[in-house]
């Protein structure tokens, strides 16, 4: 199988910062990686939750604060070659249904990580009808800024579990390092949402 349609135009960096624009009280999990540069490139918060060391993780992450503080819009920012490594979290959250959670992948169609492999979406996986298969309530995938924006205004709705597919171009800008520290991060984030530190 060759690739199919590997990568996007958009530049990752103006999509995070687009997203998060005027982020008022969004929480935001980071998947693994150049997700974490960007969203760090973009301005540290307190309510930005770092995954390190933590493949296939951050849509699971994003599901536990999402049921947790149903009160707040949830935003995952993850990559394609994370969310591939957890795609049955996909059905797990599609059954539990938080409708405060969204999940934004940067697809560049690659690995970027581990030296710039072609990735299962570069070959033709579509994440987003994954997610529509398991049940979100809404996906796309997002080729322009306009639809960013759309996706952006999403956020805070309460219209069902969203998913966007995001075609980045497949380049790796440099690294914006997020605080690196675990413990640090969670403390500062439960401090945050106004909980003692653990």
């Amino acid at each position: 199988m060759g690739q199919v349609n590997a990568t996007g135009a958009l530049d990752r960096r103006e999509v995070v910062q687009k997203l998060l624009a005027g982020r008022k009280d969004l929480l935001v999990v980071t998947g693994l990686g150049s997700p974490s540069y960007d969203v760090m490139a973009a301005g540290d918060h307190d309510n930005n939750y770092y995954l390190w060391a933590a493949m296939g993780s951050a849509a699971m992450v994003g599901l536990g604060l999402a049921t947790a503080k149903p009160d707040h819009s949830v935003l995952v920012i993850t990559g394609d070659g994370e969310m591939l490594m957890g795609m049955g979290g996909l059905a797990t959250i599609a059954t539990r249904k938080p409708t405060n959670l969204t999940i934004a992948i940067l697809d560049n169609g690659h690995f970027g990580e581990t030296g710039m492999q072609v990735s299962h979406a570069g070959l033709g996986v579509n994440l987003d009808r994954v997610a529509q298969a398991c049940g979100f309530g809404w996906t796309r995938e997002i080729r322009d800024m306009a639809g960013v924006d759309d996706l952006r205004t999403r956020l805070s709705s309460r219209d069902g579990v969203k998913l966007a597919t995001i075609k980045v171009k497949a380049e790796n800008p440099p690294r914006v390092l997020p605080p690196r520290d675990g413990v640090y991060v969670k403390n500062r984030f439960r401090a945050a949402l106004g909980h003692a530190p653990l």
